[in-house]
């Protein structure tokens, strides 16, 4: 393509196409029926698929719901009887009362729940089908070691809430490094869905063909940019002179960085590979990080403010890492990234692909981006990590001191760290 300054422009102006279109079909078009699971076919299949102790759980997590519920009523119950007057209390005595009215349903519920403890696997399946509420979702969800966990998650509940579920039921340690995280075997993405997010969203925009699956997995660069922030915002230094900073030093970064109402978003700039629309070419440009986005030096233009053409803008598309796409587009290297609307979820021309000539640039590509998308909301993610962490430390090293102080040492009850995301099924790194 000769003239690749015409194919920005005519791509910039597909995406505010698609980004209206986007808004008006939401009202327009029909919902689908909504889904209660995800990683198994139907409710009926995803029980009966289940391992016995996965099932157990979920009859256990539907106990202690119904209990709470129960607990509820009837406090709900106590303060309006207490609040009756003796008029009202002489209509009560030849009507039924509201209260007990309005939770029937729960009570009757509650009641089936607890009068019998279901014994074969048959009955555990009709228990969770009679009372697995709309607001509760069944998930699948993959460990490094090629199990799973099944999870009936709350849809209103976010990333940090299933996370810290996951680690009570893996007894696995509390580190910030563990992420949930989505991966789409037919576009061969991956991304780690931050911790602020509501974690029913992402699943929401799986199509009923959809293989896309989420993984609970450690991964040291969710937060590198809080663990070493020299290495975004002192970047254009060379590595030795980096290697050589101190904690104090990186607290003060941190500070002049993140410790204002707005985060400063680091001033990354630097020649990337764009694949061209439609084909597997990729052709270089020099782009520029802004708060406000990611901007392009046009050709035959300089890097002034004034020059600088706006590529995309972060509100309405999330990032992802591409796996494999060396062989699948032709790329220059296998560290590429991709921008996408979250609804995307087959090919398509809106997708823009970028990819960077080391891993080291795609780490500092990737994170700048998140930063200036999520701004202070990802250091409070941190921070918020960083004092779930910290109990879980303590405990693991009181427990590590007392073996120790008896004469024996044991293994700290945890499931090691997995160091990777498995690629998806069919595919290899070339």
């Amino acid at each position: 393509m000769d003239d690749i300054d015409a194919m920005f422009s005519t791509l910039l102006g597909e995406m505010d196409n698609l980004s209206q279109s986007l808004a008006e079909t939401t009202e327009e078009v029909p919902t689908s029926p909504r889904r209660s699971t995800f990683g198994f076919t139907n409710l009926n299949e995803s029980l009966n698929e289940l391992e016995e102790q996965d099932l157990d759980a979920l009859v256990a997590d539907l106990r202690s719901d119904s209990k709470t519920s129960e607990v509820s009523t009837d406090q709900q119950t106590g303060r309006q009887t207490t609040g009756q007057s003796a008029e009202s209390a002489m209509t009560q005595q030849s009507e039924p009362a509201v209260a007990s009215s309005s939770s029937s349903n729960a009570a009757e519920s509650s009641k089936r729940l607890q009068m019998s403890e279901p014994q074969t696997k048959a009955d555990k399946i009709k228990l969770a089908l009679e009372n697995l509420n709309e607001a509760k979702l069944i998930v699948k969800v993959l460990m490094s070691d090629g199990s799973s966990k099944a999870l009936m998650v709350d849809e209103k509940q976010t990333v940090r809430e299933v996370l810290d579920k996951l680690f009570e039921k893996t007894y696995c340690d509390c580190s910030v490094d563990w992420s949930l995280c989505e991966t789409s075997p037919e576009l061969q993405i991956e991304r780690g869905l931050e911790d602020h997010e509501c974690f029913a969203e992402p699943l929401s925009v799986w199509t009923s063909e959809s293989e896309n699956k989420i993984y609970f997995v450690s991964r040291p660069q969710k937060y590198v940019m809080f663990k070493d922030p020299q290495l975004f915002y002192m970047w254009k230094k060379k590595t030795a002179s980096l290697s050589g900073i101190n904690e104090q030093e990186k607290q003060l970064l941190l500070k002049e960085n993140f410790g204002g109402s707005t985060v400063i978003v680091p001033d990354l700039e630097g020649m990337l590979f764009l694949k061209e629309d439609g084909k597997k070419v990729w052709k270089p440009r020099y782009f520029v990080l802004r708060a406000s986005g990611l901007y392009y030096v046009p050709k035959g233009k300089t890097k002034s403010s004034s020059d600088l053409v706006c590529f995309v803008h972060f509100e309405k598309v999330n990032i992802y890492t591409c796996i494999n796409h060396r062989q699948k587009y032709r790329a220059p290297t296998n560290f590429c990234f991709m921008l996408k609307h979250p609804c995307i979820q087959k090919d398509s021309d809106y997708i823009k692909f970028l990819c960077c000539e080391d891993e080291h640039t795609l780490l500092l590509w990737v994170n700048s981006i998140r930063i200036a998308k999520y701004g202070t909301v990802l250091y409070e993610n941190y921070r918020t990590a960083m004092q779930r962490a910290s109990p879980s430390i303590k405990t693991l090293y009181s427990a590590a001191h007392t073996d120790k102080s008896n004469g024996h040492v044991t293994d700290c009850p945890h499931e090691p760290p997995p160091d990777f995301i498995p690629p998806p099924p069919g595919n290899t790194q070339g």
